[in-house]
């Protein structure tokens, strides 16, 4: 699948802000299953200059600063890539999750820094104790993530209202609602809570509209899901907020321990008042 992504956030501050700095994370990461072929960051106002580097995870990011008084800020990025499908082993032939929560992961930095809690995701009794009915003495690892991802889908209500950025994983399952990141969260939350690296990945998912109806533009968002570490099988994603597992539809912008490491715009400015933030994307098949 060929796709064009537009991504623009726009700041409308209520006071003159005089200066700020950010940090993007907008381009597409270049994996085995995926290539950004074309890739544009515009901002306006113009900064004097946008330095690309790669961040610890290895994802790529842009960071700039305006250092003259504005109104407004507005971020867009313009992407091209081209996904191909991802053939997964067996499920039922990866190894127990027992051997993989007991690997010595301390020598592996790509495995390590995803077992543990992190800012956003804390584990605790109540995620094992979820996670353990369907991760049974035994079980091929990625079949019990697939059943983990099937039980989240039905026992939790897309709502967008009733949570918000930094509601945390206990609070979800107290609700048993959220949006696309409280449950990638509540899923790590399981996950780790039996010792398996599992990391938070963020991009996009291709929505279709209903039937007789035209896409809307601008109307498509950010999506985020999480990755399980299977041994020597290598990473596996899973989506549990459609109860699937990605293939061509979604888009890897990059990944972290939570939505904390790859938020798609951080930044600091002075003043501002009263800002509101508004966010238009585009998932476009070519």
């Amino acid at each position: 699948m060929l796709f064009r992504v537009k991504h623009k956030t726009t700041y409308d501050y209520g006071d003159t802000v005089p200066e700020c700095f950010n940090i993007v994370r907008l381009h597409p990461r270049p994996i085995f299953d995926q290539v950004c072929l074309s890739h544009e960051l515009v901002v306006e106002p113009k900064p004097l200059s946008i330095v690309q580097r790669h961040d610890f995870f290895g994802n790529r990011i842009e960071q700039f600063s305006i250092e003259k008084p504005h109104g407004k800020l507005e971020v867009f990025a313009d992407n091209q890539i081209e996904v191909t499908g991802r053939n997964y082993p067996e499920f039922d032939k990866t190894p127990p999750w027992e051997d993989v929560a007991n690997m010595e992961s301390s020598s592996n930095l790509e495995v390590a820094h995803f077992a543990h809690n992190s800012a956003r995701v804390r584990s605790g009794v109540e995620a094992e104790l979820y996670a353990r009915k369907s991760f049974l003495p035994g079980r091929p690892i990625a079949e019990a993530t697939l059943e983990l991802t099937q039980r989240i889908f039905e026992d939790f209500e897309f709502d967008s209202h009733a949570t918000t950025v930094s509601t945390p994983v206990e609070e979800v399952f107290r609700k048993k609602a959220g949006v696309c990141q409280d449950f990638a969260h509540l899923q790590l939350a399981c996950l780790r809570s039996l010792n398996l690296p599992a990391r938070y990945i963020s991009g996009y998912l291709r929505t279709i509209p209903p039937p007789g109806q035209s896409r809307l533009v601008g109307a498509d968002a950010s999506h985020a899901w999480i990755s399980v570490y299977c041994g020597d099988y290598g990473w596996f994603d899973f989506d549990p907020t459609n109860n699937l597992v990605p293939q061509t539809d979604h888009i890897t912008i990059g990944w972290g321990r939570d939505y904390s490491d790859i938020c798609p715009i951080q930044g600091v400015f002075t003043g501002g008042g009263q800002t509101t933030m508004t966010v238009s994307v585009d998932v476009i098949p070519e």
